[in-house]
């Protein structure tokens, strides 16, 4: 196979990552030659209504993936914190990279840290797992619904003269704003999302001509941390936006999994760590959520369902 269509988004960022997942391909694979197919998603046609509103199931995946099963693309590109936790019929992961650091960042106008904003302080996300924490911590933080691609997130903290932003590290790091960032918030204060910082490429099942090459480019330390990370997801979310981090670290063949649950406003907060062999990367993210479950999470879920969460 001497040719193949990639599908991503075309936002910068979605570029960037096709462009990188190109180049580790082409480095794996001398001549081989990637064509790059843009693809709009639902996600970049609605901008003005927030991500709870609207849901997160396939937002920023499912006109891509509807290309790589109707052999328009033979893989896609995604932000593994956009994949679904179950993925459609007939595709699934055909390899994950070597993840970027997985933590979110604060970028402030003033230059200042998360303590150091005034009380009241207008901080910008459309993430509900970063609202919960930061509201933990900060409850006099006046949360404002911030969307779009990085360059347009930083670009309103200034118009709109937002006191901060936060981000995940690895976009800002890929675009080159790294010199904007205020502070790197460690997993204590803000969980990063299931999967953040990590680029997944999906496949048909059983292309097996795809997925011998992808495969070449997969990390495998990451993918099973990431699928640890999934396996947890999976047991919670029970098919709405709820407040989940979670952060598998892989260390000498062990796999170490933190997770959270969170009320809408951080005023309950069910965190865990769970630790086993790289293998059990399933069983580890299933027990860990079974764990916050029986500790209260449960209620927490079932109260923000209710409020159509």
């Amino acid at each position: 196979m001497s040719k193949l269509r990639l599908g991503t988004r075309g936002s910068k960022l979605a570029m960037w990552q096709a462009h990188h997942v190109a180049d580790r391909l082409r480095e794996k694979v001398p001549g081989l030659e990637v064509d790059i197919q843009v693809i709009k998603t639902k996600g970049d046609k609605i901008l003005d209504v927030s991500l709870s509103r609207i849901g997160d199931k396939g937002l920023f995946t499912k006109e891509i993936e509807l290309a790589l099963l109707k052999n328009k693309v033979d893989l896609a590109v995604h932000s593994m914190k956009d994949l679904p936790s179950v993925l459609e019929s007939g595709l699934c992961l055909g390899a994950v990279l070597c993840r970027e650091n997985p933590q979110d960042v604060l970028l402030s106008r003033q230059g200042l840290g998360l303590t150091s904003l005034p009380r009241g302080a207008r901080v910008g996300t459309s993430s509900l797992r970063r609202i919960a924490q930061l509201k933990a911590k900060r409850p006099d933080f006046n949360m404002i619904d911030l969307r779009g691609n990085v360059e347009t997130r930083i670009r309103k903290m200034h118009q709109e003269g937002l006191d901060a932003i936060i981000l995940a590290y690895a976009g800002v790091k890929r675009l080159g704003y790294e010199h904007l960032i205020t502070e790197v918030l460690p997993q204590e204060i803000l969980m990063p999302a299931v999967g953040q910082g990590a680029l997944g490429v999906e496949i048909r099942s059983g292309d097996q001509d795809i997925s011998r090459i992808v495969g070449l480019i997969n990390h495998e330390p990451t993918r099973r941390g990431v699928l640890a990370e999934r396996a947890f997801l999976r047991v919670l979310e029970g098919g709405c936006q709820i407040p989940v981090g979670a952060l598998a670290e892989v260390e000498a063949g062990q796999l170490h999994l933190s997770g959270l649950v969170a009320s809408l406003d951080g005023t309950a907060m069910y965190r865990g760590t769970i630790e086993g062999s790289l293998d059990e990367f399933e069983e580890l993210g299933q027990s860990l959520a079974a764990d916050l479950l029986l500790r209260g999470a449960d209620k927490t879920l079932e109260e923000i369902r209710s409020l159509g969460g």
